[in-house]
């Protein structure tokens, strides 16, 4: 047990030395004050009692225990989960239509192709005419920043399937809907699963758009905080806000995602030794 917490720590110590390296840097690069803390705020400070703190950690800390900070997280991940759900309901069936049918991928394809290099942001002025400062706008935007590149990745992840999977299937005595849920599928899902994590970086990205440009009376995401510091030239804010949002994403990928990607490389025998 003890050998394997040495190999544990070994393995994450160069990360752990580049992180600490980089706020360490950021510490130096504010103390030489070679541009304004309007510009480059302190990632913490030491103040005397009785003056207040103006720092990203001050922020992070202040806000989050008084629950805003977290408050404004539940509001954004609530919106991203069910916008994302829903891309994922529409685009994974969407991909594996295209790649069954040819007069899907010569349409249908193309459309997405098209769709997935127009950016995020470029959906907001379109939701906000159809649905007004609602939810249902911000939905919408996620929805569209992540359903292409799903279904693009599901197309992918079938016609890379080996042929003779499915030839062999249909010697066996499997039929076509057998075929497709028993062979192609599992069979493209390591595809898909990388599909679904990209899906969920344009589902950020477009959030954070949406959240920018819409405001929602019901609920203050986390991009609307990070508007707002813009607003007060409080970069401490926006950085935390950042930051927040980084550590969210590296959350969601170490839980979600690499666990199934770890399962589906053992699956099939892709796994590094």
């Amino acid at each position: 047990m003890k050998r394997k917490k040495l190999e544990i720590l070994k393995e994450r110590l160069p990360a752990l030395l580049f992180f600490v390296g980089l706020l360490a840097a950021w510490k130096v690069l504010f103390e030489l004050q070679l541009w304004s803390p309007m510009v480059l705020p302190a990632p913490w400070e030491f103040t005397p009692p009785g003056v207040p703190e103006v720092s990203v950690y001050a922020y992070l800390r202040d806000n989050i225990l008084n629950g805003s900070l977290l408050s404004a997280s539940m509001v954004t991940m609530r919106r991203l989960l069910l916008g994302y759900g829903l891309g994922l309901v529409v685009g994974i069936p969407l991909g594996l239509f295209t790649a069954r049918f040819l007069i899907l991928e010569q349409t249908l394809g193309v459309l997405a192709l098209g769709l997935q290099t127009l950016p995020s942001v470029c959906w907001v002025p379109l939701a906000l005419l159809w649905f007004g400062q609602t939810d249902m706008a911000m939905l919408f935007v996620v929805i569209m920043g992540t359903v292409w590149s799903v279904l693009i990745a599901t197309d992918n992840g079938v016609r890379n399937v080996p042929p003779i999977y499915a030839r062999a299937a249909r010697t066996m005595g499997s039929k076509r809907l057998h075929t497709w849920i028993k062979v192609i599928l599992p069979a493209s899902l390591p595809f898909i699963v990388s599909g679904m994590k990209q899906g969920w970086a344009f589902a950020w990205r477009s959030l954070m758009a949406a959240e920018i440009f819409v405001t929602v009376l019901t609920g203050f995401g986390l991009g609307q905080v990070l508007h707002y510091g813009r607003e007060l030239h409080a970069m401490e804010q926006v950085i935390a806000v950042m930051l927040m949002i980084i550590f969210i994403g590296l959350v969601a990928d170490k839980l979600l995602f690499s666990p199934w990607e770890r399962f589906l490389h053992h699956r099939w025998g892709t796994a590094k030794r």
